[in-house]
């Protein structure tokens, strides 16, 4: 078990010479990435579309959504805060649960390990702002195309066993939680999140030490990290180092100021009537993506192409995907995989015989059991949990 990673002068140069070295790459042979969009190589990390290098934005590329969990070294990376942990001295290391309880609790990562029983799950870990550079009109901030988001066997211990070993006093309300990102600046809010008692305390929610059966990469939040199955990214603190149960509500910035969307079923609101009630981001809209396909491909005419690609929605489970082969006219039931597990992504499967030359655009829209499907449109002033029908176009030749 390592005790420390690189130091942030070797983290911060080696990031720098990935970008050049990788700004020309395409990926894997064949692979589409989004036009304009260097590449860079961050420690632990394979080639990935860089958005910003401080605080890290680095985006999967969509040939990875071909494995139905996403490797270590190609997951997708998401910092808010410039000064974020680069080395973590695991001897001197502690997580403590604190605040409105009977025990307050210090934690090492070996007693993470070892004094509790080791929960797993697969889940998928989504930007709020995942496909943000598709929305009409454009809106501002990390231009994410569709890899904003990954799929990993997470494991480690329950939340709510924490919480129960320190004890929570009657009364409690919130559990904020903090991670070893700091701020730059005295004036810049440090990144704090909070759930509620009930969903802290609902037995699903992790404090995982591994990610697919190896440590946490430093990116991805070492030594351990929330995991929040069923809810956006934002919920799921990286380098969590403190816990702390409140006796009211929590009103940081990150909650009461920033991830908010329309107070609606689909958080959807129109340019010229922008949404005055505005509540916190939580659960991920049902939605589907290509993965094959890739925009622009090119693909021979006379043969079946095998289409594929992913849906997923907040735990209540897909129940149908559907394509369109004539630009939304009609549609076609896919073939879906198993299931992972209800907060894992979904495989579906539809084969196409490539007819007609010329350009053609594929359509795809996930109905989950509750009756929630895509939309026609959707939109929203931050660009956020996107659920509008995805398409594809590509060439026959």
């Amino acid at each position: 078990m390592r005790n420390t990673q690189f130091n942030r002068r070797t983290f911060l140069s080696s990031s720098a010479a990935g970008i050049v070295a990788a700004a020309v790459s395409r990926g894997e042979a064949g692979a589409a990435v989004p036009p304009q969009m260097p590449m860079a190589r961050f420690p632990e990390k394979t080639d990935l579309i860089l958005l910003t290098d401080r605080a890290p934005q680095l985006e999967t590329p969509l040939h990875y959504f071909r494995q139905d969990l996403t490797p270590n070294d190609a997951f997708y990376v998401r910092w808010h805060l410039s000064v974020i942990p680069t080395t973590v001295d695991l001897r001197t290391f502690r997580l403590t649960v604190g605040g409105h309880v009977d025990k307050p609790l210090s934690l090492s990562l070996n007693d993470l390990r070892t004094q509790f029983e080791p929960v797993e799950t697969i889940a998928v870990n989504q930007c709020s702002g995942n496909g943000r550079s598709l929305f009409e009109p454009q809106i501002p901030g990390g231009q994410w195309q569709q890899g904003a988001m990954g799929n990993a066997r997470w494991k480690g211990v329950r939340l709510k066993d924490l919480l129960d070993r320190a004890g929570v006093r009657a009364g409690a309300v919130d559990v904020s939680l903090n991670g070893l990102d700091s701020p730059p600046l005295p004036t810049v809010n440090d990144f704090v999140k909070s759930l509620d008692i009930d969903h802290a305390r609902d037995g699903e929610t992790l404090v995982a030490y591994e990610m697919n059966g190896k440590e946490l990469p430093m990116l991805n939040g070492f030594p351990v990290r929330l995991v929040v199955p069923g809810w956006y990214a934002t919920y799921w603190v990286k380098a969590l180092n403190e816990i702390k149960v409140l006796p009211e509500k929590f009103d940081g910035y990150w909650m009461t100021k920033a991830y908010k969307i329309p107070n609606n079923a689909t958080g959807i609101e129109t340019p010229d009537a922008l949404a005055t009630d505005l509540i916190p981001i939580n659960r991920f809209a049902v939605h589907s993506i290509f993965v094959r396909p890739e925009p622009g491909e090119v693909i021979r005419a006379g043969g079946r192409y095998a289409m594929e690609g992913l849906a997923m929605d907040s735990g209540v489970g897909i129940r149908r995907v559907e394509v369109s082969d004539d630009a939304g006219k009609s549609w076609k039931d896919a073939k879906l995989d198993a299931e992972l597990g209800k907060y894992s992504w979904r495989r579906w499967r539809f084969d196409w015989t490539a007819g007609e030359r010329g350009s053609h655009r594929f359509l795809v829209r996930a109905t989950n059991a509750a009756g929630d499907l895509q939309l026609e449109k959707h939109w929203n002033h931050s660009g956020y949990m996107r659920m509008t029908i995805e398409h594809v176009d590509v060439t026959v030749a």
